[in-house]
C-alpha cells in the first residue's frame, strides 16, 4: 500500500480570518481547502481525499480555531475535496450545488478504485444535506461568502466561493497553480467563460483547487493554457490527427513544467468537440479518454494522496 503523509501540508492565513490549508505538490488528490473563521462559526471549503488528509486538516483547523466547522462547502463532486465530508458531518452542515450533489451520489467511492494502493482509510460518501442552483449567501460575522455556480468548467456543476470583503476567491479546479487543468468531464471553452466572470470579480487572492496561493495570474495562466489546448485541436483537426496522436506531437512550450500533463488528452477530447460544435458538457466516453491518458502517460498517473 502506498502511504500517506499529510504532514507536509500548511494552513496558510492568505486575508484576515481566512486560510488556505495547501497539500504540496498539488499533484493527483492532493487538492486545497479552505477556512474562514470570523463570526465564530467557521467554514471550511472542501475536505480531502483520505482519512489521514481528512484527520491532518481537522487537527490543523483545531490550532487556529476553538470551534468546529459550521459548513463545509463541496466545490464538485470529486472525492479529493468530499472523501473527508463524513469527519465534519457532526458538526457541520454540507452545503453544495444540486448536480454535485447527485453526481457524488452517483459516483460513490469511485475514485478508490482508480488508484488501489492509495491507503485512502476509512472514507465514505457523505451528501451534502443542503443544496442550491444558482446562488447561496452565508454570513459568517461581517464576512459574506458568496456560493455562486457559474456554468460548466472542471466538471459540470462546480461552484466558487466568494470573500467580497476579503477579496479572496476559493475557486476549486476550475483553475489550477502549477498543475495543468482538467476539463475530463466539463468543458474548455466552458472554462474560459467561467474564468472570464471570475476575473470580473477583481480578486486580490486566489486559491485553486490545486498548487499554490496566488493572485489573479492563475487565472491568467489556466486561460493561457487552454486557448493552448484550442490552438492545438484546431491544427490537429486540420491534419486529420486524432486527440491522442495531437497530444504526441504537441509541444506544450511555457505549459511542459505543469503537473500531470498527461490531462492534454482528455482536453483535447474536449476541445475536439468543442470545436465541431458540442456543447460544453457533452457526454464523452469518460473511461476512453481516461485509458487514452494511461497510454499516453505511459501507466496509471502517480497519486500520492
Amino acid at each position: 500500500m502506498t502511504a500517506s503523509f499529510p504532514s507536509a501540508a500548511r494552513l496558510v492565513e492568505v486575508a484576515e480570518e481566512v486560510y488556505a490549508y495547501v497539500q504540496p505538490d498539488g499533484g493527483w488528490c492532493l487538492n486545497n481547502a479552505g477556512l474562514v473563521t470570523a463570526g465564530g462559526r467557521p467554514l471550511l471549503i472542501d475536505t480531502a481525499a483520505t482519512e489521514a488528509r481528512a484527520v491532518a486538516l481537522k487537527d490543523a483547523i483545531a490550532r487556529v480555531t476553538p470551534h468546529a466547522p459550521r459548513f463545509v462547502v463541496n466545490t464538485h463532486p470529486h472525492g479529493d475535496h468530499t472523501f473527508g465530508n463524513r469527519l465534519f458531518a457532526d458538526d457541520a452542515v454540507i452545503i453544495a450545488h444540486e448536480a454535485t450533489r447527485a453526481e457524488m451520489d452517483l459516483a460513490g467511492l469511485h475514485l478508490t478504485g482508480l488508484w488501489p494502493d492509495v491507503c485512502w482509510g476509512d472514507v465514505a460518501v457523505e451528501l451534502p444535506g443542503l443544496t442550491f442552483r444558482e446562488t447561496l449567501t452565508l454570513h459568517l460575522g461581517d464576512v459574506r461568502a458568496e456560493l455562486m455556480y457559474l456554468g460548466t468548467a472542471h466538471t459540470k456543476n462546480d461552484s466558487v466561493v466568494w470573500l467580497p470583503e476579503r477579496r479572496v476567491l476559493f475557486a476549486g479546479d476550475i483553475v489550477m497553480s502549477g498543475a495543468t487543468p482538467f476539463c475530463l468531464t466539463g468543458s474548455v471553452s466552458g472554462s474560459l467563460e467561467v474564468i472570464g466572470k471570475l476575473r470580473a470579480l477583481d480578486p486580490e487572492t486566489v486559491v485553486s483547487g490545486h498548487g499554490p496561493v496566488g493572485g489573479a495570474e492563475i487565472l491568467d495562466s489556466t486561460e493561457a493554457y487552454l486557448r493552448h489546448v484550442q490552438e492545438l485541436a484546431a491544427a490537429g483537426i486540420a491534419a486529420g490527427l486524432t486527440p491522442l496522436e495531437t497530444a504526441r506531437e504537441a509541444d506544450l512550450g511555457p505549459f511542459a513544467a505543469l503537473l500531470d500533463s498527461e490531462r492534454l488528452v482528455p482536453n483535447l477530447h474536449r476541445a475536439y468537440a468543442e470545436a465541431r460544435g458540442a456543447e460544453p458538457g457533452h457526454p464523452l466516453d469518460i473511461g476512453e479518454l481516461f485509458s487514452e491518458m494511461v497510454d499516453f502517460h505511459g501507466g496509471l498517473p502517480a497519486c500520492a494522496a
